[in-house]
């Protein structure tokens, strides 16, 4: 039940549309094509293993680890607005 000038459902919308956001940022961030057999921020070798786990990987386990530390402090930003400040 929407109160004021939102209509039914407008809730349910907006958190569907957050998920469809956070699903395509993470699709288009996939490694795409052929993996590479050293990195390419540090040059170390990545292993055959990871190499087959992940098709189109670029980065060593450790390089990973740190552009998705710097991934997830950028993205702590919801642009929709939180469900408490909707509910004000």
């Amino acid at each position: 039940m929407a109160g004021g000038f939102a209509k039914d459902g407008a809730v349910q919308d907006q958190i569907d549309a957050t998920i469809e956001d956070a699903v395509e940022r993470a699709r288009s961030r996939l490694p795409q094509g052929e993996s590479r057999s050293d990195c390419d921020e540090c040059g170390a070798l990545i292993p055959e293993a990871r190499r087959k786990a992940i098709p189109g990987v670029r980065l060593c386990v450790g390089c990973q680890e740190e552009a998705d530390r710097q991934q997830a402090s950028a993205s702590g930003f919801n642009r929709r607005g939180s469900k408490d400040s909707q509910l004000r």
